[in-house]
């Protein structure tokens, strides 16, 4: 806090706001000054935030996802007008599309100059009014006390998601020492399920031969871990869990069959293509988890539980809707399971079985890193509450088939967006919330370059976020898919002259190393976690690896591609078998 002259100065529109934010619980934000928000930028002097200058916009906006998305607070963000506004753009999208709570807010030409084409004029919100929960142009500083408590009650209610406040010089600047002391409004709870739902459920689950539970990144945004795992536990009824699920359960859950999906497990896949029953919860049927949506379980009938009653039959019809409070539902589910039926029993072992038989295995040939082998051992030696943040690409669904999460909010991954660049800022908004803990970034090539400019940021606050840089020399996922769908003819995939990465990370002054041989990679690992400030681990990977398995586009999730010849031809039933 700066004892300056300035703290005597009248109280404006701009000191009034950093005082709310304060009284709102914000402890640091992310942002890049401008012009028409350089009264807020003066009032930060007096106060007790922190402020985080990232070196460009759309870092600011990453990194309070990343810190909301580890810590569940809301995430706060602010930028310039003009360009400043509009590079926040990618990350409030990514927000709104994962449901992750962010107050962003961005200074704009005086009111009198609104829709004169001032410099750096733009109409923000307009340009964001698809990709927020809300928006406020504020006209007058009267106007600020109803819109910051609107604000961040609006960002955490419901399904969380991102708004925005576009904020005029002038209303910064304007007298505000008649305005209230700002204290934050109430955030209303989900309403509790209907009873008659709950009662449909339960005599759905009775009644079932073959049920699955499909859980979803809405579990750990209804605070419902606990309750999830202990409903996993009575019902013992088979799990499978979506990319933003991941961490629901423990990975040797004896109930957990893996991620379902494009890049699922051949186990979960073929439990729910079998399945008589879908335990939908806080999932959305997004086309990534259900491939060829008409063929999705073909067979079973949907119990959906959601905190957001839209998501509930918008793409596949429930035979029993749930809405409302996630955890309040599971545990009336779990109270009114008076046992697990044995005609169950059957399915369990065969869900199991299936597990093991189709298990991931990490003994690939030669002497190259085999990055799933190396993901697999990074989240054993990484402290068990480490968060591990990825990028988009090969590498991240790497990550989510073979690193181990004992909760959703450690593993963060940019969803149903899939922003490249999305890792290095979200991994140091995840160290600010967290800063006894051990964050990784687990990054590619391609998506490092996005925003490899925030290694300035990470350097100058010292923050020991560890870096993992997987590169293969090309965009890896585009080189995939090009090779097995467009009949091997490779269009811009070549990443060839990128360059040195440990040497790049050194110039930022960040202790880096380079490995090539798999029998580099218990030392480079370890390594990388001693190190007690920030540290990057550039391995060089086959630029011909694959992810495995996959369901090719616009198919069902009964056509699974695998590396593996003798699964190929383990093909999932199409028919419940007799």
């Amino acid at each position: 806090m700066n004892t300056s002259a300035h703290s005597s100065a009248p109280r404006n529109g701009a000191r009034w706001l950093t005082q709310a934010l304060e009284a709102e619980g914000v402890d640091t934000l992310f942002g890049y000054p401008g012009g028409t928000i350089m009264p807020f930028y003066d009032a930060l002097v007096d106060s007790r935030l922190k402020h985080i200058l990232v070196r460009h916009e759309q870092g600011a906006a990453l990194a309070a996802n990343g810190y909301a998305r580890a810590s569940g607070k809301v995430g706060v963000c602010v930028a310039t007008s003009g360009p400043g506004a509009s590079n926040l753009v990618t990350g409030i999208a990514d927000a709104m599309l994962d449901s992750v709570p962010m107050v962003c807010i961005t200074g704009q030409v005086a009111t009198p100059l609104l829709g004169t084409d001032a410099f750096q004029e733009l109409d923000v919100f307009g340009l964001t009014l698809p990709i927020v929960k809300h928006s406020w142009l504020v006209r007058s500083v009267d106007d600020l006390p109803r819109v910051v408590r609107e604000a961040f009650r609006i960002a955490r209610e419901g399904r969380p998601g991102p708004v925005l406040i576009d904020l005029p010089k002038d209303v910064q600047v304007a007298d505000a020492s008649h305005l209230p002391v700002h204290v934050p409004e109430t955030v209303n709870p989900p309403a509790a399920p209907r009873n008659e739902a709950l009662a449909e459920a339960l005599a759905a689950i009775a009644a079932a031969e073959k049920p699955v539970i499909y859980g979803g990144g809405g579990i750990a945004l209804g605070d419902a871990v606990e309750d999830f795992r202990t409903f996993v536990d009575t019902t013992a009824i088979p799990t499978v869990l979506t990319l933003r699920g991941l961490g629901a359960l423990p990975a040797q859950h004896p109930h957990y069959l893996g991620m379902l999906g494009m890049h699922g497990t051949r186990a979960a896949n073929m439990a729910v293509q079998e399945s008589d029953l879908l335990v939908v919860v806080g999932a959305r049927f997004d086309d990534r988890a259900t491939g060829k949506l008409a063929e999705f379980a073909p067979f079973a009938r949907v119990i959906h539980i959601d905190a957001d009653a839209y998501e509930i039959s918008k793409l596949r019809s429930a035979d029993v809707a749930v809405p409302g409070n996630v955890g309040t539902a599971l545990r009336t589910l779990t109270a009114g399971v008076e046992s697990t039926p044995t005609s169950q029993q059957a399915w369990r072992k065969r869900c199991a079985g299936n597990r093991e038989r189709f298990a991931a295995r990490y003994d690939a040939p030669g002497n190259h890193i085999y990055a799933p082998a190396l993901l697999k051992r990074l989240s054993e030696v990484a402290p068990a509450n480490a968060i591990i943040a990825c990028d988009v690409g090969q590498h991240q669904m790497w990550v989510a088939q073979h690193c181990r999460f004992n909760h959703p909010r450690n593993h963060l991954t940019s969803g149903a967006l899939g922003t490249m660049g999305f890792g290095l800022p979200a991994a140091m908004g995840a160290q600010f919330a967290c800063p006894d803990r051990t964050v990784v970034l687990v990054s590619g090539d391609g998506s490092f370059m996005m925003n490899v400019q925030e290694l300035a940021t990470i350097a100058r606050c010292r923050l020991p976020v560890k870096i993992v840089l997987l590169d293969n020399s090309s965009l890896g996922m585009v080189r995939q898919w090009q090779e097995l769908f467009f009949a091997e003819r490779y269009s811009e995939i070549d990443l060839s002259d990128n360059p040195d990465f440990a040497a790049l990370a050194k110039v930022f002054g960040i202790p880096a190393t380079r490995i090539e041989a798999r029998d580099d990679v218990e030392g480079g690992l370890a390594a990388l976690l001693a190190e007690p400030g920030p540290a990057l681990l550039h391995v060089a990977i086959d630029a011909r690896a694959n992810v495995w398995p996959l369901v090719p586009p616009n198919n069902a999730n009964s056509t699974m591609l695998d590396s593996n010849p003798a699964h190929q031809t383990q093909e999932i039933p199409n028919a419940i078998p007799a």
